[in-house]
């Protein structure tokens, strides 16, 4: 079933909205799907207007460089994701339930049939497992904090956060917690894959067992 999902993005990502025009959601298309293949670090706005079939000239029309494109489809998973979890919590009545619908989400991505014509989900869960932190592991992520790039990323840490204080109101780490289920889902899930003896989980039938150690890691710290 084909979705449609408007998510208004932080001017600051780009030169001109890819959602305004063919080309733009093209670009958005073509580098998911190159990103995945080769990492940010193999991937350049040379190939990708090979890809797209234009020119490298208009793929600076609508971004500066690849990480301000890295920092966006990034910040529209994070924005997707927080729009699941509320959608898919708002009628749970047992916060610990709602904690660990969140968790499954963040291990698993969204395995929903809504799609989008030019996001490959899948892909893009894959690529924020692999590549995401290197949107804020920078010298400049102070200045793009202050741009408020990472808005959606702090937004998702907010409301995960808020779920843990009504699993557990005096608990004084909510944001830490919170923030710490986001990055620890993620690595386990990328240890996984490429670097297995870092982990105790040994193929991608395994993601439940991620689930359920980060459900036994904080309701333990929960104390619940």
């Amino acid at each position: 079933m084909e979705f449609y999902f408007q998510i208004d993005m932080n001017e600051k990502l780009y030169v001109r909205n890819p959602e305004d025009t063919d080309l733009g959601r093209k670009i958005i298309q073509f580098s998911i799907q190159m990103i995945f293949e080769t990492g940010i670090e193999g991937f350049t706005f040379r190939k990708l207007a090979e890809a797209v079939g234009t020119t490298e000239a208009s793929i600076y029309r609508y971004f500066e460089n690849k990480h301000r494109l890295l920092l966006y489809i990034v910040a529209w998973y994070w924005s997707w994701l927080e729009y699941l979890v509320s959608v898919h919590t708002q009628n749970m009545s047992d916060p610990a339930m709602k904690l660990k619908k969140i968790i499954s989400f963040l291990v698993e991505g969204d395995e929903s049939n809504m799609a989008f014509k030019h996001i490959d989900k899948a892909l893009l869960h894959q690529i924020v497992i692999a590549e995401g932190s290197k949107a804020y592991l920078t010298k400049h992520v102070t200045k793009d904090n202050k741009d408020k790039l990472f808005k959606p990323y702090k937004d998702l840490c907010a409301s995960i956060a808020r779920v843990i204080l009504e699993v557990k109101p005096d608990y004084p780490y909510s944001r830490t917690m919170a923030s710490t289920i986001v990055e620890m889902a993620h690595l386990q899930a990328f240890f996984l894959t490429n670097l297995p003896s870092l982990t105790d989980f040994c193929n991608a039938k395994d993601k439940w067992k991620i689930c359920l150690f980060l459900e036994n890691t904080v309701f333990a710290s929960l104390n619940t």
